[in-house]
């Protein structure tokens, strides 16, 4: 097996995950595609079980767990939306999970990973490390860590999203010039591009992240990993990891065509948008891919352009203040 994963790894990732997670649709808006001037063809990952993207990788890597070399179940460290997959998995396989949270997570993400059974360790981003803690709980109890996104079953897991992608344009007979992936630690970016890139060579791939947390954008630049000067301050509470993946990276650098920041004033407003014209209603790390064409800091005039919405796990408040507009 190499070092990281191919399309034969996410194709056999997908029949892991066939019945299991939901072949979320690509949806099409005539009224985006005329204020944009393009054709913008979203994949609606806020629709996926939990809410968000992160099951596909939480289920394909712990599906696959030697039960008799981790007694004590899994642990996870995440914001929110790997935390929720995490436990869904488990709940659903029979195994205990632990999650190390973040305390200013959104309540709804916590509520969801207390509903499928999971228990909640609270740390704070900004003092704490919480892969130390995680893996200090997994040396502990026997738990098998399960990493959020440096990991090669879950980038294989993740890259589903992207091969049902390719595999609905491929039926449609439709050839896209980019995808738009929101990225945080970079395996859905990863798992995408090697997927969309194994079935449409010439499309381009663009990792979408939040102003001041462009890790992949100055990593891309400089040609090594780069770490973000902060670990909070964004309302993309779910694109927050300080700095790209080893595993991610590698891949990322060899097949991605950019990278691009968007300001938290252009994710409200597509926020707002999302819910009032699309009615849809995703988090804020969910529709910045969107926020980056509605605001024009990616052109999709006269392209054909994916977009992955990849989580819809915001908190009501926040839903409610961009209903409102």
């Amino acid at each position: 097996m190499s070092d990281l994963p191919r399309i034969a790894d996410i194709e056999a990732a997908a029949a892991r995950l066939d019945g299991v997670a939901h072949r979320t649709p690509l949806l099409e808006f005539s009224q985006l595609n005329q204020a944009v001037g393009g054709r913008v063809l979203i994949k609606p990952e806020l629709l996926q079980r939990t809410g968000s993207f992160k099951f596909r990788g939480a289920y394909n890597r712990i599906s696959q767990l030697d039960r008799t070399a981790f007694p004590g179940g899994v642990v996870a460290c995440s914001s929110g939306n790997h935390a929720q997959g995490v436990a869904e998995a488990c709940r659903m396989l029979g195994l205990p999970s632990v999650v190390v949270m973040p305390e200013d997570a959104p309540d709804a993400k916590k509520r969801g990973v207390i509903e499928r059974g999971g228990r909640i360790v609270a740390y704070d981003r900004v003092r704490e490390d919480r892969d130390q803690i995680a893996r200090d709980i997994a040396e502990k109890t026997g738990a098998a860590f399960v990493p959020p996104f440096d990991d090669f079953h879950i980038i294989a897991g993740q890259g589903t999203a992207g091969l049902e992608i390719a595999r609905e344009l491929g039926q449609m007979d439709v050839t896209p010039d980019a995808l738009l992936v929101p990225c945080s630690g970079g395996g859905l970016t990863a798992g995408c591009a090697v997927a969309m890139k194994a079935h449409f060579p010439d499309a381009e791939i663009y990792a979408i992240e939040p102003e001041g947390f462009d890790d992949h954008r100055r990593s891309l630049e400089a040609g090594q990993l780069e770490v973000n000067p902060h670990l909070s301050g964004s309302i993309c509470d779910a694109l927050l990891a300080p700095t790209p993946g080893r595993l991610t990276f590698a891949i990322n650098e060899k097949l991605l065509a950019g990278a691009v920041a968007v300001p938290d004033g252009d994710v409200r407003a597509a926020m707002a948008y999302a819910l009032q014209s699309l009615k849809l209603a995703p988090e804020p790390g969910g529709v910045i891919g969107l926020a980056a064409i509605l605001s024009g800091r990616f052109d999709a005039a006269g392209k054909v352009v994916v977009v992955m919405m990849s989580g819809g796990n915001a908190d009501p408040a926040l839903i409610a203040e961009a209903a409102g507009g």
